[in-house]
């Protein structure tokens, strides 16, 4: 079975190509902005032109743009192509990378979230969640999770609390094979991770 991989959900953009478990081809790149603009072209850049029996796709938590244009890709290839589409959480991608890098142990992930926060999850050695999601301040981020963390604020993390190790990582669909199957569900609804910006008018 041939899986396509697309995960633009944080700054990174990136895109893979399996064949089972076997990395085909795939392409990462650090953008900050314009996913957008980029991942379509990268999409079509891989050999036959991306075309897969399924398509994974990062659920987030990131930016809401990144997450919404990942998905919108991903569900218009899927009706397309008439293949199965599904998703994963994007902070378990970076903890897997973070398991194969630096060997199975426990860590927190931290990634760029909005307002100055930052996502925050732990992890164990198996790579499964043993926390919640969230969305915390520096300083409230600091005072949980592991000593060993990973992910784009693992570095700011570290020096905001004065101890650890920090593995600076961002999701890489390459490295989707890494994930745990259990992981692996449908790509209904996205994990942004915190409340929307927007509030809806008062009644």
């Amino acid at each position: 079975m041939r899986t396509l991989v697309i995960d633009c959900a944080t700054e990174a953009c990136s895109v893979a190509l399996f064949d089972g478990d076997a990395l085909i081809a795939g392409e990462c790149r650090v953008l900050g902005r314009g996913h957008a603009e980029a991942l379509v072209p990268m999409i079509a850049a891989l050999p036959g032109k991306g075309r897969a029996d399924r398509i994974a796709v990062a659920l987030g938590p990131g930016s809401f743009t990144g997450v919404r244009v990942g998905l919108a890709a991903a569900r218009a290839l899927a009706l397309a192509w008439q293949c199965a589409l599904i998703g994963y959480p994007t902070l378990a991608l970076v903890a897997a990378m973070a398991r194969a890098d630096a060997g199975a142990k426990p860590c927190t992930v931290a990634m760029t979230g909005g307002h100055g926060e930052w996502f925050v999850q732990s992890f164990g050695a198996d790579g499964l969640p043993i926390g919640e999601l969230a969305s915390l301040a520096p300083a409230a981020a600091a005072a949980v999770g592991c000593e060993f963390v990973a992910g784009s604020q693992a570095e700011a993390l570290v020096a905001q609390r004065g101890s650890g190790t920090a593995l600076p990582r961002w999701p890489d669909a390459r490295s989707f094979a890494l994930l745990p199957p259990v992981l692996l569900g449908p790509a209904d609804h996205p994990l942004y991770g915190r409340a929307p910006d927007a509030r809806l008018p008062a009644a």
